[in-house]
């Protein structure tokens, strides 16, 4: 018995060391840097959408996201970013989508601040671009909740987010711009 409590007390210990960095804990912390906007802090939610978390997590731990940009820009909807060709149609290794017309149930709605991953039309083309949701709309939600894997919030800085938006130039396209804001880092903090 004593044994037993021995590893199951390590293992708690072990698993609350790790807990940001494993499927132990609910949540990971991130904190991305934009240049000349400032920074801002997402919380992931392993529990709404782990494989989509844990894709990203590794594309933060390989440094993957840092000098791509935010390429796309929408008043009110949202800023989307993470291509690696800059303009929305790069990717990486497709994983399946986490929502509800793909078999899985996902409690996040798209409010404003809620970090979601974007897709192509196949339900499991999400890959590495995300968006963060600029401002809550019902419209938005109808369209999104349910169709893309919402993973987490903005739990500060969503002041640079409004920032991009407000100074987002556009060129022939009125969601394309031609000043994208750029990721200099996106780091794991808890």
């Amino acid at each position: 018995m004593k044994k037993l409590i021995s590893v199951l007390l390590a293992a708690v210990m072990l698993c609350v060391s790790l807990a940001s960095l494993t499927s132990c804990g609910s949540t990971v912390t991130v904190r991305m840097t934009v240049k000349d906007y400032g920074t801002v802090d997402i919380e992931l939610d392993k529990k709404a959408a782990p494989k989509t978390v844990r894709n990203f997590v590794k594309l933060v731990k390989d440094g993957f996201y840092d000098g791509l940009t935010f390429h796309r820009v929408v008043d009110g909807f949202m800023i989307q970013g993470g291509c690696p060709k800059g303009d929305g149609t790069g990717s990486t290794d497709p994983i399946p989508g986490e929502f509800l017309v793909n078999g899985h149930y996902n409690p996040i709605a798209h409010e404003r601040g809620v970090i979601s991953m974007a897709r192509g039309e196949d339900y499991d083309s999400g890959s590495c671009q995300f968006f963060i949701v600029h401002q809550t709309s019902d419209n938005n939600r109808w369209a999104l909740d349910g169709n893309y894997a919402a993973f987490g919030r903005v739990i500060a800085g969503m002041e640079v987010v409004d920032a991009i938006v407000e100074n987002a130039e556009y060129g022939a396209s009125s969601e394309y711009v031609t000043n994208p804001a750029v990721i200099e880092s996106i780091v794991i903090v808890k």
